[in-house]
C-alpha cells in the first residue's frame, strides 16, 4: 500500500494558485483512474486507487500548508505506511522553472514549510518527494501573495503538462522504478520531451 500525499490549501479561493500543485497532481491521478472520493478521514480528502498494480490512497491534507504533516502522520500510523519505501509527497517549488520537476528520495525541507512539518511530525525526511517548479517570486512582491496567486496565462499549458508529468512519475515510482523516474524527469521539460 502506498500513500500518495499532494500538498496544498483547501477551499475554493486556492484552486489554480501555485501553492496546490500538489493537490492539482492528486487531481490528475484521480481522473485517469476514476478515484471517488471516499470523502474525509484523519484530516484529509482521500481516495483509494489502484495505480500500475500497485494500492494507493491519494490523499488532500486539509490543515492547510503549514500543518500539511499532521495528515500524512496519521495515515502513515493507521495504515502502517513506511514512509522510506511506501510515501511520497508532492508539491510546489519556487527554485525551480514552471514546467520543471525534480525528484528525490530523501532530503531537506528547502524552506517549504508544509515540507518542515511533515519531516518534524514523521520524524525522518527519507521519503519519496516530486516538487512540482512554480518559477521564482518577482521582485518586490512578498512570497506569500506570490503562492497564493493564479499563474499567469502564459504558463499555463507549461503548468498543465508538469501536472500531467509529475502524474506519469508517480506511475513509475509505484512500478518500482524511482531511478528511472528521476533520470528521466529530473531535467529541463525540453530535454525530458527529447527522450
Amino acid at each position: 500500500m502506498y500513500l500518495i500525499a499532494g500538498l496544498g490549501n483547501p477551499g475554493r479561493k486556492y484552486d489554480g494558485t501555485k501553492h496546490n500543485m500538489g493537490f492539482d497532481v492528486i487531481t490528475e491521478l484521480a481522473d485517469r483512474y476514476n478515484v471517488p472520493s471516499s470523502g474525509l478521514s484523519m484530516k484529509a480528502m482521500y481516495g483509494k486507487a489502484v495505480i500500475g498494480g500497485e494500492k494507493a490512497i491519494l490523499i488532500k491534507p486539509l490543515t492547510y500548508m503549514n500543518l500539511s504533516g499532521e495528515a500524512i502522520q496519521e495515515y502513515v500510523h493507521y495504515y502502517k505506511i513506511d514512509p522510506e519505501t511506501q510515501l511520497i509527497v508532492i508539491y510546489d517549488d519556487i527554485d525551480l522553472e514552471p514546467g520543471q520537476l525534480r525528484i528525490r528520495k530523501k532530503g531537506s525541507a528547502g524552506g517549504h514549510n508544509g515540507m518542515k512539518n511533515i519531516i518534524q511530525c514523521l520524524g525522518t525526511d527519507r521519503f519519496a518527494r516530486i516538487r512540482v517548479g512554480i518559477g521564482a517570486k518577482p521582485e518586490h512582491w512578498d512570497l506569500a501573495d506570490y503562492v497564493l496567486a493564479p499563474f499567469p496565462g502564459a504558463v499555463r499549458e507549461t503548468i498543465d503538462a508538469s501536472i500531467r508529468d509529475a502524474a506519469d512519475a508517480v506511475e513509475m515510482i509505484l512500478q518500482g522504478d524511482i531511478d528511472k523516474a528521476m533520470g528521466k524527469y529530473n531535467q529541463n521539460r525540453k530535454k525530458a520531451e527529447e527522450m
